[in-house]
């Protein structure tokens, strides 16, 4: 069975099951790409409204690197030196943005909420998105703040005009983790999305299923 799943899936089972495998992961990075089957609809850096607008790739020169292993060039940093991200599609006119991400998310040393969002989301928001759905399979560890400030905030901003934020598809230990510092306060974790292959507006749907008909969101 593992062998007909893709490198990044084998990788995340084994993670799963035992975390102290990391290692193995942060190997394999260097052939883990960004989702790139809706290229021929969007590419961030070619969107003069993206906050990635004229980035540049060197498909052969690897330079973005992880504690020291080199990650696949086509992800985009953003100023945090372990958690990388790729915008993989954007709709204006129904105000949803789907971002891939890598690497580990610490909100503890680095506060990787805080640089996401004042260097990505924020201008987003500012161009009229208002839900957001980060792709989180090749996000390896979760590592949580004192507080859920940023988070908190940007609920309420997104929800201020209708909208959300969806963590979709994280390992399990990272779901616990989020769930155990109450990240499920302010955002949507949602787990076992058929998104690959699949078209934008899809996920999209499948996302706003899960949000509204589950009432997954407890607030307060």
């Amino acid at each position: 069975m593992l062998h007909r799943l893709p490198v990044n899936k084998v990788i995340a089972l084994l993670v799963s099951a035992n975390p102290y495998a990391r290692n193995l992961y942060f190997c394999a990075m260097h052939d883990i790409e960004p989702y790139f089957q809706w290229r021929d609809a969007y590419i961030a850096s070619e969107d003069q409204r993206s906050p990635l607008y004229g980035r540049d790739y060197d498909e052969f020169y690897y330079t973005n690197a992880i504690y020291n292993y080199y990650i696949h060039p086509q992800w985009d940093e953003i100023g945090s030196p372990t958690l990388y991200i790729k915008i993989i599609y954007v709709d204006y006119e129904l105000h949803y943005a789907i971002i891939e991400m890598i690497g580990e998310w610490n909100d503890c040393i680095t506060n990787d909420i805080m640089t996401l969002r004042r260097e990505i989301t924020d201008l987003m928001q500012n161009e009229g998105i208002n839900k957001f759905m980060l792709v989180c399979e090749n996000v390896l560890n979760y590592h949580a703040a004192d507080d859920n400030a940023y988070y908190e905030e940007w609920h309420d901003e997104v929800s201020d005009n209708e909208g959300w934020v969806a963590i979709i598809n994280p390992l399990k230990h990272v779901s616990d983790e989020m769930y155990g510092y109450g990240l499920n306060h302010y955002v949507h974790l949602l787990t076992d999305s058929p998104w690959r292959g699949r078209k934008p507006r899809a996920l999209l749907k499948w996302a706003e299923q899960q949000i509204f008909s589950q009432n997954l969101l407890r607030v307060g």
